[in-house]
């Protein structure tokens, strides 16, 4: 199972494997081990705080389920595009599996607080997951794709459709640049805590 979710809480509910967070910190029961993919998601741990209404993903949730409100509470340009890709990537036999999408300020409230409790610190927690206010999650302009040949895919693919991995510690998080389709994508951040919208 993947670690951590994403400056925007991504990372936190992706099951794929991910790069190790961080050099500095050291494997413990409270920091992830240098395999992020032997610690358990965080939105494991909310147990069953958070319902489907606020975002919580049943397993095997694809992009075509938008019955679900972390797929049907997407942005109405990023939803349609990642729908686009899903349809060819099916051609190549890849599945997109959503595993987290849109979320409620309080949904991204509880991930923010367990993300702190596992990293010791709101600052090492800040590269992996965001506020409620910062985050593209609740404002539906993020999506974290899984398993880990859906991520291949749309890493070879995605500028196509205009879905660009934002982090570079986070395989699993997409968003929409629709000029990445003419240009490519932007150059990736490091972790969230580089990219400016996240110092609102």
């Amino acid at each position: 199972m993947a670690a951590i979710a994403t400056a925007l809480g991504h990372a936190l509910l992706n099951p794929s494997p991910a790069p190790s967070p961080s050099a500095s910190v050291s494997a413990s029961p409270r920091f992830p081990s240098a395999d992020p993919s032997s610690n358990p998601p965080l939105h494991r741990e909310l147990g069953g705080a958070l319902g489907e209404a606020d975002g919580a993903v049943p397993d095997g949730v694809t992009v075509l389920d938008d019955g679900i409100p972390a797929v049907a509470n997407l942005d109405p340009d990023l939803f349609p595009a990642l729908r686009r890709a899903a349809r060819e990537a099916a051609r190549d036999g890849v599945e997109f599996v959503v595993n987290s999408g849109w979320r409620s300020p309080e949904y991204q409230d509880q991930l923010l607080r367990k993300a702190i409790a596992r990293y010791g610190s709101e600052a090492e927690a800040a590269r992996w997951v965001a506020t409620a206010k910062t985050s593209p999650h609740v404002s539906g302009d993020a999506v974290d794709i899984g398993p880990a040949d859906a991520t291949e895919w749309l890493s070879e693919h995605g500028a196509g459709y205009g879905l660009c991995q934002t982090y570079r510690n986070e395989p699993w998080h997409y968003e929409l640049r629709t000029e990445a389709i003419d240009r490519g994508c932007p150059r990736m951040y490091a972790d969230p805590t580089q990219d400016p919208r996240m110092r609102k």
